[in-house]
């Protein structure tokens, strides 16, 4: 177990070297981190070094100037002058609540950003000014649409928090593929094999290998194949895709620059880097706020009571698992694979830190 503490000044540290400002770097730092405490181990420190190696092929601006682009009252624009998604999206996220609190919502499309972290952290920011958070983005290209051995879409995350009164807030944060890039890179650290439906090799059909992405193979939509329902994967990870990238000016499909190293940028691109769609809405626009938490409450705790199956575990509200990660890892720390705490030390290493 690594120390919180320890693993945040590190993180913070690395964006300082890659020429981040002390509040950038601080910013970048809480979110990826984040990913740890909630328990979500393939989008945290895990992937500093695929940071550091964007920055260092010149496709992160340590100091980007970002900026609203075009607006209406409740709409909008961000051009994310090619900065840390881990930067821009709560900046983006935070116009969109200031646009929240004037007209009643808020929407932003984000272009020319890079990979954002968890989806989740940037919707939860809606939750202390009693509004709904949204947020989703597009990933590189390592999904194939249902019956297409081509990769045309990423694993384009939801994330959408809804805040209650007594009880934690409902927070779902899922990819729209049946497992996102990151579990496979974690059963890869730990060599074991992939469950079936993950993914599939360069000619369409399904393996357990998790080193297949590198090979030619693909992600497989929510659902898995078309008899499961991966068709309705395919809509969700297409409208991520959509609002994203093709509202914003973004590059869309095939052509979303890539995080993963073993994937070349896409030629002839569409638009600029990578896209995110944020939106938050004030509950006293539909009833009074405290009404709907009072009813929000009802809600979970009903769900919570709902009868599991014989020899199941109770039914869990989304988000609970992430919350008692928190609670745990903040007292007890991070555990880190060991391949990770390779690449740690190599970032280290580069900037001449200890680690």
């Amino acid at each position: 177990m690594y120390a919180f503490d320890k693993v945040r000044d590190f993180t913070n540290d690395v964006f300082l070297k890659m020429g981040c400002s002390a509040s950038d770097a601080e910013l970048a730092t809480k979110v990826l981190v984040s990913a740890d405490l909630r328990g979500i181990d393939s989008h945290g420190v895990a992937r500093l070094i695929g940071y550091v190696r964007l920055w260092e092929n010149g496709r992160i601006n340590p100091t980007p100037d970002i900026k609203l682009v075009h607006e209406t009252p409740s709409t909008g624009v961000v051009d994310g002058d090619a900065g840390l998604g881990l930067v821009v999206a709560p900046k983006a996220m935070e116009i969109v609540i200031e646009k929240a609190k004037k007209v009643g919502s808020g929407w932003i499309s984000v272009k020319n950003s890079n990979h954002y972290g968890i989806a989740g952290y940037h919707a939860m920011m809606a939750l202390e000014h009693d509004m709904i958070g949204m947020s989703m983005t597009n990933a590189s290209p390592l999904v194939a649409p249902t019956f297409s051995t081509e990769r045309m879409l990423g694993t384009n995350p939801i994330a959408v928090a809804i805040p209650a009164d007594n009880q934690p807030p409902f927070v779902a944060d899922f990819a729209t593929t049946t497992a996102a890039n990151g579990k496979l890179e974690i059963l890869q650290r730990k060599g074991e094999e992939a469950p079936l439906g993950w993914i599939q090799d360069k000619e369409g059909h399904q393996t357990t290998n998790p080193h297949e992405l590198k090979e030619g193979g693909a992600l497989l939509p929510l659902g898995g194949d078309r008899e499961h329902g991966s068709h309705k994967g395919f809509c969700l990870g297409s409208i991520v895709d959509i609002f994203s990238a093709v509202f914003s000016g973004a590059n869309y499909g095939p052509w979303a620059p890539p995080f993963v190293s073993f994937l070349p940028m896409p030629e002839n691109p569409v638009g600029e880097g990578l896209g995110h769609f944020f939106g938050a809405m004030r509950i006293d626009g539909f009833r009074p706020a405290q009404e709907f938490k009072s009813h929000m409450d009802t809600w979970i705790e009903r769900f919570r009571e709902a009868k599991n199956a014989d020899d199941m575990p109770e039914v869990v509200i989304p988000g609970d698992p992430e919350r008692l990660s928190e609670v745990e890892r903040l007292k007890n720390g991070i555990p880190l694979n060991d391949k990770v705490v390779i690449d740690l030390k190599e970032v280290a290493k580069k900037f001449n830190l200890s680690f």
